[in-house]
């Protein structure tokens, strides 16, 4: 499943890429669908900044799905890998739960707008029904399915958040 979104910000490239890198704990603990996010590591090598931050998210689970999964579902690791001389950053995600059966990669781009900055995500999330563990063959295509739509239905809602903080932010801290 393809999963794209893209947001204008008006402010300045390099202002709008430091901010997402090096404020989200911040700004997540203003987003609604997050019960919480830790930095796990952080190294930096002259341009290039890899972050790896855990995120428990909120949503319902449906109860079809209950019987499979646990809030792990909702939680997961964020591998980053900030580029600032492309204004780009690469990530994976790994859901704690169906994490073998589960990838999820993307890019996020920082490109010069006018007066600001249009901020696009692109990734791709894909299930394998094959590979998951505890659920019945029979059930695996259909519950691969609502947890694919359950990730998916949050994953552009939590980026439109993401970048609505952003933007409070500058309003309130850029000079």
């Amino acid at each position: 499943m393809q999963i794209n979104a893209s947001i204008f910000l008006p402010f300045p490239r390099p202002l709008v890429y430091a901010t997402y890198r090096d404020k989200l704990l911040e700004l997540a603990a203003h987003m609604p669908n997050v019960k919480s996010v830790q930095l796990k590591s952080r190294q930096a090598q002259a341009s290039t900044v890899q972050q790896v931050y855990e995120w428990h998210g909120k949503s319902d689970i449906p109860a079809m799905l209950k019987a499979f999964v646990s809030e792990d579902l909702l939680t997961w690791t964020d591998h980053a890998t900030w580029k600032e001389a492309d204004f780009v950053t690469d990530w994976t995600i790994q859901p704690h739960a169906f994490s073998e059966a589960i990838t999820w990669a993307g890019q996020d781009r920082y490109l010069e707008a006018g007066s600001g900055t249009r901020v696009e995500s692109k990734g791709i999330l894909a299930i394998d029904p094959k590979h998951l563990k505890g659920v019945p063959g029979f059930l695996s295509g259909q519950v691969s399915r609502i947890a694919e739509d359950i990730l998916a239905k949050q994953a552009e809602p939590n980026f439109i958040e993401m970048s609505q903080c952003v933007e409070k932010y500058l309003q309130q801290h850029a000079s």
